[in-house]
């Protein structure tokens, strides 16, 4: 299983929120740059980088975070929040992303959305299908649609996607653990998906039971920052899978 280490970004600083909102920001630290590369010397090879301004917003806006990360680090960087258009998925990738994750867009424009993933491939994009009571949230979890989780990633696959984050909303920033029920639905209602847990992981015993139900992978952030997780069993992890 993966290890995909999180930042997310308000007015360029690395944050957390809690369920999503905006209102519970806490500042980890000013330089996102910096924190990326302690993840890098501890062996970690893959980044959530989430615009959470973007997000917010009609477009992409922390560009040049991701930009910044992506030339000064060899990680491997999934980028979200804000990308609303083509123009914006332009930009995440002449800024270095290696896989851009959509959200939003796959439910308002999925026209729009269907054609990135004929475009670039199913390897570059990600759907993310992140969830509060089993129903799809977008605009920066501001919303709530009518679409059933399960029934969406689906209906997706079925135009060629393979990766899919699915965070539980109710849990993500919480450490109160993951949703473990729920990713095994979902894989249990599903072929051949590469399921990325996301939310609400709070310790590292955790990260074996994901890998059992088979989770490609996991993002991990608010737990690293509050010191939940270290970056060292990360690092002694990824080296005896």
């Amino acid at each position: 299983m993966r290890i995909i280490t999180a930042i997310d970004i308000i007015e360029g600083k690395c944050v957390r929120l809690s369920k999503g909102n905006y209102d519970t920001k806490k500042i980890y630290n000013e330089n996102p740059l910096e924190v990326a590369k302690s993840f890098e010397a501890h062996g970690i090879q893959y980044l959530h980088l989430v615009d959470l301004d973007g997000a917010k917003s009609s477009r992409i806006v922390n560009y040049r975070i991701l930009e910044q990360i992506a030339y000064k680090t060899n990680l491997k960087i999934d980028f979200g929040g804000g990308l609303k258009s083509n123009a914006d998925l332009k930009i995440a990738f002449e800024s270095g992303a290696n896989q851009v994750t959509g959200g939003s867009i796959a439910i308002k424009q999925p026209d729009t959305f269907k054609s990135w993933i004929q475009q670039y491939g199913a390897e570059k994009i990600i759907l993310g299908a992140d969830a509060m009571n089993e129903k799809v949230a977008i605009s920066g979890w501001l919303e709530e649609s009518k679409e059933d989780l399960i029934p969406f990633i689906n209906s997706y696959q079925k135009k060629g996607i393979q990766n899919v984050i699915c965070t539980d909303i109710s849990k993500d920033g919480m450490l109160e653990g993951p949703s473990f029920d729920l990713y095994q639905r979902i894989l249990e209602q599903t072929k051949d998906l590469k399921l990325i847990a996301s939310g609400g992981i709070s310790a590292f015993n955790e990260l074996p039971k994901l890998a059992e139900l088979g989770c490609e992978g996991t993002i991990i952030g608010k737990a690293i920052y509050e010191g939940r997780i270290s970056l060292k069993q990360l690092e002694n992890y990824i080296l005896n899978q």
